[in-house]
C-alpha cells in the first residue's frame, strides 16, 4: 500500500499476543479502525515502558526493498520526530519514570488516532475497513462496485447491519487528488487481509502487471527472510541440538478459529509423518512450533508423538531456553529496526 500511494511506510512493532484484535472479518463483528489505531498506540507504549518494544524491522530483514523500493522509518523514530519527544529508547527504566513524557505521547497518539477527527493537510484517517472495502489496484475492475462476498440475509437480520462491500482502487480513493494524498500521515486501521469465499477480506492486489514498478515490488516482497542473527541461530540449534534431517512442523491450534480445526490441522502432518516413518531412518526428528503449551499436550495428537520414542524425536524452543535468551540480546544490540530513522529528519 505504501509503495502504491508513494509513501514512507512507518515500520510498526511486534504487538503481544491478543493485546489488540480486530475481530472477524466474515461475521462484521471487528473494531473501527479509529479504536484500532487507538488500542495500538496504547499498546504500543506499554511495550516501551517495559523495555520490550521489538519491531517488525529487528527481526525480518529488509534491506533488500529500502531504499531501492520503498521508503520506511520506525515508528518509535516517527513518535519521536512527529510527538516532538526527546526519547532514549535504550533506557526503559528512565522512561517509565517519565511519566509527562508518556502523557505527551498519549496525547499526540489520540491526534495521530483522528479520534478528533481529521487534520487538514496534516492528519488522514482511513475509515474504510472489511467490512465495506476490498482494496483493488488497476487491476481491470469499474471502481467501486460490488464484491462478490456480501453479509448473508440472515446475518443481517441477526446482527441488525447493513454493510455493503465494494471494490475500490486505492491510488484513486487515497492518492494525489484526493484527500486523504494531500495530507502529511495516513493513517490505516487493520490491514489483515485473507482469501474467503471467492474473494479477499480486504486486499485484492496479487499483481500489478500494468505497473511494473509494484509489481517488483510484490514478487521482491513475497519471501523475507529473518535477519542474520536469527538465521544463525536456527543453523546452530539444527546443528548442534537437532544433528539430524529433521521435519518442520508449524501447529496453530489455539488461535481464533484455529482451535476448533484441530483434526483438520493434524490430518496432513499425518499423513506426511507417516510417509517419513515407513521410509526413512528412525526415529524421525522433528522441529515443532506450537501455541499449544507442551503441559497440554496430553491426549492429544503431539502427545501420542513424543510418547513414540522409537519412531520419533520432537524438538522445540521456549522462552527460558539460553539459545532464545541470547537470541533477544544479540538482537538488541543489532538494533535493525532504529537503522531506518533518517528519512523524516525534514520534520
Amino acid at each position: 500500500m505504501a509503495g502504491i500511494l508513494n509513501r514512507t511506510l512507518i515500520v510498526p512493532p511486534v504487538l503481544d499476543h491478543h493485546a489488540v484484535a480486530l475481530g472477524s472479518c466474515p461475521k462484521f463483528r471487528v473494531l473501527g479502525p479509529k479504536e484500532i489505531r487507538v488500542s495500538v498506540w496504547d499498546h504500543v507504549l506499554d511495550l516501551v515502558k517495559t523495555g520490550s518494544y521489538v519491531s517488525m524491522a529487528d527481526i525480518i530483514d529488509i534491506s533488500s526493498l529500502v531504499p531501492s523500493s520503498i521508503q520506511v522509518i520506525d515508528f518509535r523514530v516517527f513518535a519521536s520526530l512527529w510527538c516532538n519527544v526527546n526519547m532514549d529508547f535504550t533506557c526503559a527504566n528512565d522512561l517509565n519514570a517519565q511519566s509527562s513524557l508518556f502523557d505527551s505521547l498519549k496525547l499526540c497518539g489520540s491526534m495521530l488516532s483522528g479520534i478528533d477527527g481529521n487534520v487538514d493537510k496534516c492528519l488522514y484517517g482511513v475509515d474504510e475497513d472489511c467490512r465495506t472495502t476490498v482494496w483493488t489496484y488497476k487491476n481491470g475492475d469499474e471502481d467501486r462496485v460490488f464484491d462478490s462476498f456480501q453479509p448473508d440475509e440472515q446475518l443481517k437480520k441477526k446482527k441488525k447491519i447493513s454493510y455493503v462491500r465494494r471494490r475500490q482502487d486505492v491510488y484513486k480513493s487515497l492518492g494525489p487528488g484526493s484527500e486523504a494524498g494531500s495530507a502529511t500521515v495516513l493513517a490505516f486501521g487493520s490491514l489483515f487481509t485473507a482469501p474467503y469465499k471467492g474473494s479477499e477480506l480486504h486486499i485484492d492486489i496479487h499483481e500489478a502487471q500494468r505497473d511494473q514498478r509494484i509489481q517488483s515490488l510484490i514478487d521482491n516482497s513475497e519471501f523475507l527472510p529473518f535477519v542474520p542473527e536469527i538465521l544463525n541461530a536456527g543453523k546452530k540449534f539444527a546443528l548442534e541440538t537437532i544433528k539430524a534431517p529433521f521435519l518442520c512442523a508449524q501447529l496453530r491450534l489455539l488461535d481464533g478459529q484455529f482451535k476448533n480445526h484441530w483434526k483438520a490441522t493434524f490430518q496432513g502432518l499425518k499423513q506426511k509423518l507417516e510417509v517419513l516413518k515407513q521410509s526413512g531412518s528412525k526415529p524421525v526428528h522433528i522441529f515443532v512450533m506450537t501455541d499449544l503449551p507442551q503441559g497440554n499436550w496430553t491426549r492429544s495428537f503431539l502427545g501420542d508423538l513424543a510418547s513414540e520414542l522409537n519412531h520419533f524425536k520432537l524438538h522445540f524452543l521456549r522462552e527460558e531456553d539460553e539459545l532464545v535468551k541470547k537470541i533477544a540480546k544479540n538482537l538488541a544490540v543489532a538494533g535493525h529496526g532504529l537503522r531506518f530513522g533518517s528519512v523524516l529528519r525534514s520534520f
